[in-house]
């Protein structure tokens, strides 16, 4: 008898304990989530973040604070959300940069991506131009590769930083077509894209979002999209693939939510589900679209299969380069 008593108050306290982790789970959130972007406010990874926080809040009965980390290509953003609690109350905007191009561009990161962090879901991507101003004798890409290769190295290209998806996508076309380009890395986007339009550098990488306002102004000139498809917002622009003959030639900037790694299944489930329903939400594709960006879609599964055949393609090219930002 004594025997089974003790097993009926072992048992009795077990269930007592775990009581308070169901209906903490069941009760999610009840208080504000904590948004980190890893980049300053006011640029397009902070509009994204705010537009999806917006449609994700009522949908969760909770909103979002908006937490702007910028830094370190990523990193200070990315270790604060690694070190966070894994509670759900901590989400972070994680792009290609954070989880696919740090781990071989530096030598040690303050956080570990595939061990610090689980995916909730794809949000966007940010489609990359090839462009060059407008007296530039190249009219279309196959004319400035062929330029290239008949002047080895002659030829100079603009990114907004080493290391970026833009300066990477044009190492990639670089080595792919077997042409020497000389690169010089800017401090974003906006000072480059400044030095196209005035005439001082002749050929740029840029995202669409940034670069919207110079091309509707007629100001540079864009060659081709390095997606793999064409973009709404350009619907003549060719991609590289039409342009080059590149059949497996893709690359963009694209980003996603994660969350500490040992967040609870639950959460992550009710967050993923919330984040897919603002993608499909009219208004939050429409303002994308109007930015620049193309909406993704795609839970946890879809967005480890595009890192990891994403670390396939590039951590290879960044060590064959010896791309480093250490």
């Amino acid at each position: 008898m004594a025997m089974s008593l003790s097993r009926r108050t072992a048992l009795a306290a077990l269930i007592a304990s775990a009581f308070p982790i169901r209906m903490a789970l069941a009760a999610y959130p009840d208080r504000p989530i904590t948004w980190i972007v890893a980049y300053a406010a006011g640029g397009g990874s902070d509009t994204l973040a705010r537009l999806l926080a917006e449609a994700m809040g009522p949908t969760l009965g909770q909103p979002f604070v908006i937490e702007n980390k910028p830094g370190g290509a990523t990193n200070i953003g990315a270790a604060a959300a690694a070190q966070a609690e894994p509670d759900g109350y901590t989400v972070l905007t994680a792009d290609n940069g954070t989880l696919v191009f740090n781990p071989a561009l530096f030598s040690k990161l303050p956080y570990d991506p595939a061990k610090d962090f689980r995916p909730v879901g794809l949000m966007a991507r940010f489609p990359l131009l090839l462009a060059v101003r407008l007296d530039s004798p190249a009219t279309d890409a196959a004319a400035l590769i062929e330029r290239a290769r008949a002047e080895p190295g002659s030829l100079d290209y603009a990114s907004p930083g080493v290391g970026s998806p833009h300066h990477l996508a044009m190492a990639r076309l670089a080595r792919e077509t077997g042409v020497e380009l000389n690169h010089v890395p800017y401090k974003g986007a906006a000072p480059a894209l400044n030095d196209l339009v005035g005439g001082h550098i002749e050929l740029l990488v840029v995202d669409y979002p940034s670069a919207a306002g110079q091309i509707r102004a007629g100001k540079i000139r864009p060659l081709a999209v390095t997606t793999a498809e064409r973009i709404v917002q350009l619907p003549d622009l060719p991609t590289i693939r039409e342009a080059l003959g590149l059949a497996g030639y893709e690359a963009s900037a694209w980003q996603g939510l994660v969350v500490p790694a040992a967040t609870p299944d639950p959460v992550i489930a009710q967050l993923s589900a919330a984040l897919a329903a603002a993608l499909q939400d009219p208004k939050v594709s429409g303002r994308m679209e109007e930015i620049g960006l193309q909406p993704l879609s795609g839970g946890p599964a879809e967005m480890q299969a595009l890192i990891d055949a994403e670390r396939s393609v590039w951590v290879p090219l960044i060590k064959g380069l010896g791309i480093t930002l250490d």
